[in-house]
């Protein structure tokens, strides 16, 4: 009964900016990319009023930095629709590229030159602590140590994270 119920797809290439919506004031996951996402926007439309703006936003970014307990530079490369449902020590360096749609749980630890591909899931207490390359729809799973490249709709757990095959279910058969 629970398998006829249609899942809905999330995409790995268009982001899903209500992902990123504020629905009330205090969501310090959501005002800390809000900040990061304002800086970064005003940074680049430059001018007087851009570089007030930046500084506003900059103070912004370090409470929220300071509540969620994070260290996401206000400089890195995420793009929209990124959950981050407990951003309680989430280390992110700003040369890593995140893909849209992705969700990255509590105490995650991703390193330089790490590119992430849209609608991945990240568990808590992971870290990715090669450059590697995590490939669209993938699963990292809880404390998993990724040092190789995962593929596509892969799943890596363990310690260090292996690329584990899909059981087909008895419906599949």
């Amino acid at each position: 009964m629970v398998e006829s119920i249609a899942k809905s797809i999330i995409s790995a290439t268009e982001p899903d900016w209500s992902r990123e919506k504020l629905s009330k004031w205090w969501e310090p996951s959501r005002q800390l990319l809000k900040s990061i996402r304002n800086y970064q926007k005003w940074q680049q439309q430059g001018g007087i009023g851009g570089y007030i703006l930046c500084r506003w936003n900059v103070i912004q970014h370090r409470f929220w930095s300071v509540v969620t307990a994070t260290d996401i530079p206000l400089n890195c490369q995420i793009q929209g629709g990124l959950l981050l449902t407990h951003p309680n020590g989430v280390v992110i360096h700003p040369s890593a590229s995140i893909g849209p749609n992705c969700l990255i749980l509590q105490q995650v630890t991703i390193v330089a030159d790490v590119k992430i591909g849209g609608h991945v899931d990240i568990g808590a207490g992971a870290k990715i602590i090669r450059s590697v390359t995590i490939g669209d729809h993938a699963l990292i799973g809880a404390n998993a140590v990724v040092i190789c490249d995962v593929p596509p709709g892969a799943t890596a757990v363990g310690i260090p994270a292996k690329i584990i095959e899909k059981k087909p279910r008895k419906s599949d058969k």
